[in-house]
């Protein structure tokens, strides 16, 4: 059974940082590309930070220089650290794990809030 699990969100004050963790199992995960998505109030899910299975990263623009994602191999997990939080990052934010087979995974979503 593949489970994605998100963990660290919560409330935080514009300017502060949160970090996110999302601990994979049930799949190899070395080989999968991980990206986190986020959904905020009225939006559609979009794409903040991909990495792949050999570390090669990308962001959206409205996070770069803000938020780093990184993956342990030996932890099969994956993390997104973000920093100077704004109002418009409120959302729930997803995990998902990618092989370019067709196999596609997502987590259950991690609520963060950015507000003074």
């Amino acid at each position: 059974q593949v489970q994605l699990v998100e963990s660290g969100g919560g409330l935080v004050q514009p300017g502060g940082s949160l970090r996110l963790s999302c601990a994979v199992s049930g799949i190899i995960f070395r080989r999968y590309s991980m990206g986190w998505y986020r959904q905020g109030p009225g939006k559609q899910r979009e794409l903040v930070a991909g990495i792949t299975s050999g570390g090669s990263t990308n962001y959206a623009d409205a996070v770069k220089g803000r938020f780093t994602i990184s993956r342990d191999n030996a932890k099969n997990t994956v993390y997104l650290e973000m920093n100077s939080l704004k109002p418009e990052d409120t959302a729930v934010y997803y995990c998902n794990a990618n092989l370019n087979t067709g196999r596609n995974y997502w987590g259950q979503g991690t609520q963060v809030t950015v507000s003074a």
